[in-house]
């Protein structure tokens, strides 16, 4: 089941391509901006060339092409043909048993995203240069059409910016809203200055935290590029896998992905590495993003009080600040982000259920939750650790 060419009446082409050896690198990043590291023909390459992202683990990529009339890439969206939600972070495994109670079919869907990365970024990727705003809607009516053309029972489109909302929801697509933690950079010169920000309480805590775990004889070290050494990939994929067995019984990234990623894009990675004895036992895995850093992955063998905290908070609001990125996003979850910095974020996507009734009955459901969404940032807010 795929889409390949799809038709509208616009004089651009549309097409549905199954790899991205079916364009090239140039071509793709000349939609997709070097903004977010997530978007790159680097990292989305390296999940279908290492397998991570296949037919057989249930992705089948879909990403939809436009051409201009002289067959110049002018815009694409990464999209893919799911056979399960597995590696969302956006879920609706309740929609899934629902339907399917009714005696239909769930899957396959459709979803736009970056696979296994809950990670806030557009998905309307247009040339710079072009007629944007023309361009986004076509792009959403080929979404829309090859939703139509596959015959499946809906399309998702995930973590979206908020200026994307309202061009999905004139076709349509109903909005979902969730919450993350971010921090966020205020123009701080060191990490006192971040510190000197929250309460006295907080400020006491964060510090000792960072003393017991940097005085448990652990040796913190970050890399980025070329001191990324082959070595380190080793040990952060065991770390990975330890992780990953303990939380969701397997990994979803595989060690070739490391590998490419390590070997491709280097310059916008970030590992902080812990080391005991002078033996690996902890790494935390981040992107650098054009303003961001994004805190993606984490593992350990050994267990050193607050590790975790320093190693995946600290050491990324430290990074950030010396490299004058604006915020950090730490991932899915985690109210415990909370107390250390990182605030309650709403996050947006975007669904596109085919059947009316069905998608009435997932509107009432989105509504419902919204409201409850609202409330819990609300109450987050209140414990706050910055002063008022």
């Amino acid at each position: 089941m795929t889409a390949k060419d799809t038709k509208l009446t616009s004089p651009r082409k549309f097409s549905s391509i199954s790899s991205l050896k079916e364009v090239s690198e140039s071509e793709w990043d000349a939609c997709a901006g070097d903004e977010n590291p997530f978007l790159s023909y680097k990292f989305l390459s390296s999940l279908e060339d290492s397998g991570s992202v296949e037919p057989k683990t249930g992705w089948l990529p879909q990403h939809i092409t436009c051409r201009d009339d002289k067959g110049e890439l002018i815009g694409v969206v990464p999209l893919y043909l799911k056979g399960h939600s597995y590696g969302e972070y956006i879920f609706d495994w309740s929609w899934a048993d629902a339907w399917e109670r009714a005696g239909n079919k769930y899957f396959p869907k459709l979803l736009s995203a970056v696979p296994f990365t809950p990670v806030t970024c557009r998905k309307l990727l247009v040339k710079r240069g072009q007629d944007e705003a023309s361009i986004q809607h076509d792009l959403i009516q080929a979404l829309v059409s090859v939703t139509k053309k596959l015959d499946v029972s809906s399309l998702h489109v995930n973590f979206i910016l908020p200026d994307e909302i309202s061009l999905f929801e004139t076709s349509d697509f109903l909005s979902r809203t969730g919450i993350q933690y971010h921090w966020v950079n205020k123009d701080y010169e060191t990490f006192n200055d971040f510190l000197s920000t929250l309460t006295s309480r907080k400020r006491k805590n964060i510090k000792k935290e960072r003393k017991i775990a940097l005085e448990s004889g652990v040796t913190i070290t970050a890399l980025n590029g070329d001191d990324i050494k082959e070595q380190h990939w080793h040990a952060f994929y065991n770390f990975y896998l330890d992780t990953t067995e303990k939380k969701w019984g397997g990994a979803y990234l595989n060690k070739s992905f490391f590998e490419l990623i390590g070997e491709r894009m280097a310059d916008k990675i970030l590992l902080i590495m812990a080391d005991y004895n002078g033996q690996p036992v902890g790494g935390a895995l981040n992107f650098i993003g054009e303003n961001t850093l994004f805190g993606r992955n984490w593992g350990c063998t050994a267990d050193f009080k607050f590790l975790h905290f320093e190693a995946c908070y600290y050491q990324a609001i430290d990074f950030a600040i010396s490299n004058k990125l604006k915020r950090v996003e730490a991932g899915a979850q985690g109210h415990h982000k909370l107390q250390r910095g990182y605030l309650p974020t709403l996050t947006h996507s975007t669904h596109l259920i085919s059947n009316f009734s069905f998608r009435s009955a997932v509107g009432d459901f989105l509504k419902k939750e919204a409201r409850q969404v609202i409330f819990e940032k609300q109450e987050l807010a209140k414990m706050s650790p910055f002063k008022q």
